[in-house]
């Protein structure tokens, strides 16, 4: 069964074209014996109908989620003396990218695999850890250009779409994770 995630009137982007619509039409699809739509689609004046799947809210693309503050902590490589890995950045440890408050959850690299390349790792960890702050950059910049897009310059709106393809993988699987019905085993 099928329920409306948009109402009539509601601002949405729609990710196949690259722009934001407003819900013109909620149209419900009846089958018969069922009580509830089989399938929802919805009108937003561009020609062809969308499915839910195709429209996002400023709500779902991660507005005002709280991801806290990501930190690299120095882990000690107890498999290695500290003389023998002198060509590491900081001899003797290796980046951990804590992701919570108690110091724990993130991302920790094999040994073996930051020996390959310390340089690398290390950027890798500073990355992550500046990944929360360049989410929220990139959701100003789409919300800036959605404010009024015939106001702004071409330069600002490609790189507002450019911001909503690379957040557009990361909203979507953490959405559909949420929404996505538990499956009998899960439920049993």
């Amino acid at each position: 069964m099928a329920r409306a995630q948009f109402q009539k009137g509601q601002k949405v982007w729609v990710e196949c074209v690259g722009a934001w619509a407003t819900i013109e039409k909620v149209q419900p699809v009846w089958a018969k014996g069922f009580e509830e739509p089989v399938r929802v689609t919805y009108d937003v004046g561009l020609g062809r109908e969308f499915a839910a799947s195709e429209l996002m809210t400023a709500a779902e693309d991660g507005a005002g989620r709280d991801l806290g503050v990501w930190r690299v902590l120095r882990a000690r490589n107890k498999w290695q003396a500290e003389e023998d890995c002198l060509h590491h950045p900081q001899p003797g440890t290796y980046p951990v990218v804590v992701t919570d408050t108690a110091d724990w959850g993130g991302w920790r690299v094999p040994g073996a695999e930051y020996d390959r390349d310390p340089q690398r790792i290390e950027f890798q960890a500073r990355l992550i850890t500046a990944a929360p702050q360049l989410m929220r950059l990139a959701e100003s910049l789409i919300a800036l250009a959605a404010e009024a897009p015939e106001d702004a310059p071409p330069a600002v709106l490609d790189l507002a779409r450019q911001a909503r393809s690379a957040l557009h993988p990361v909203v979507t699987v953490a959405q559909e994770a949420q929404t996505s019905p538990q499956s009998p085993a899960v439920a049993a």
